[in-house]
């Protein structure tokens, strides 16, 4: 069954809650700093806010019921909201740019880097702490939207690591013009996430088949079952959108079967299915073994 909306919503408001005190901790930084690398950090922070509102609004959208306009569900959702918070991404690495870039020609002094460090630290563990809360509870609950929104946070450490250590030199060596080159490369390395996760959201847009350790469970069912009964399985299909499985198949049986024993067989096979692949829904043909016809139709646009 699908997992009941509140449990995943719970993980979005803590995205939400984490990046709005991000954002609070990281602009403190900047202001007391006048840094541009620490600057680009706030600035991903207020993206992640926005990811955060938008991973809930698609969340909820996701397990709405399906509906007659909408008959398998509404979980591609997920693989919009994905897509928008790679543009996100890419939009606040434009902006960085824009930022640090003068600086390069006109370095700065930084004002109190000790203190700014510190707390842009604190705001960098927080980022850390939900972040593998985030990407575990994805993978567990089958949610690219979690997923996405967490690996954006655990960038969002990653760089801000990078720009605590380049402030860090800054300070220490007085090299001012590190400050705008840590800020570019952070720029560029969000981008690099951001474009990652406009190709998850294509990949999944188009139908992807469900990940390899699942098909395989498939047809590990499918073999046992045709060494059993003497029967035959082809026209295998799957695709997966968010955390919904869909899988088909063409069931052979022996001509001298009865509708009821073939019916039985292929419910039966399907809960093995189920077992194995969580949140699938299958679909399966009943064909007799030895009529030609019943391999006319292997290919999908029979």
């Amino acid at each position: 069954m699908m997992q009941p909306p509140p449990l995943l919503e719970r993980y979005a408001w803590l995205s939400i809650a984490a990046a709005l005190a991000t954002i609070a901790l990281k602009s403190w930084a900047w202001w007391l700093t006048g840094s541009v690398g620490l600057l680009s950090d706030a600035m991903e922070s207020v993206v992640n806010l926005a990811a955060g509102g938008l991973a809930l609004w698609m969340l909820r959208l996701s397990v709405k019921p399906p509906d007659v306009q909408h008959p398998f569900g509404h979980s591609k959702a997920e693989y919009l909201a994905a897509g928008i918070e790679g543009a996100l991404i890419a939009l606040a690495s434009a902006a960085i740019i824009l930022s640090a870039a003068p600086r390069l020609f006109a370095p700065r002094a930084l004002d109190t880097p000790g203190l700014g460090l510190a707390i842009s630290a604190i705001a960098t563990v927080i980022n850390l702490a939900v972040a593998i809360l985030l990407i575990r509870a994805g993978k567990a609950h089958h949610s690219i939207t979690l997923e996405a929104d967490g690996r954006h946070l655990l960038t969002d450490v990653w760089t801000s690591l990078g720009v605590i250590a380049g402030v860090a030199l800054v300070a220490l060596s007085g090299w001012l013009i590190l400050d705008p080159i840590v800020a570019l490369v952070v720029a560029m390395q969000i981008l690099w996430t951001g474009a990652s996760l406009i190709r998850r959201s294509i990949a999944g847009l188009l139908d992807a088949a469900i990940p390899d350790e699942e098909r395989a469970d498939i047809e590990r069912i499918c073999a046992e079952y045709t060494r059993r009964y003497g029967i035959a399985f082809h026209a295998v299909r799957t695709r997966h959108a968010g955390r919904r499985r869909f899988i088909s198949f063409h069931l052979l049986v022996p001509n001298t079967w009865t509708v009821e024993q073939a019916h039985q067989l292929s419910e039966e096979i399907e809960s093995r299915i189920r077992s194995l692949v969580p949140n699938a829904s299958l679909f399966s043909h009943i064909e007799p073994i030895s009529h030609p016809s019943s391999y006319d139709d292997v290919g999908l646009d029979r």
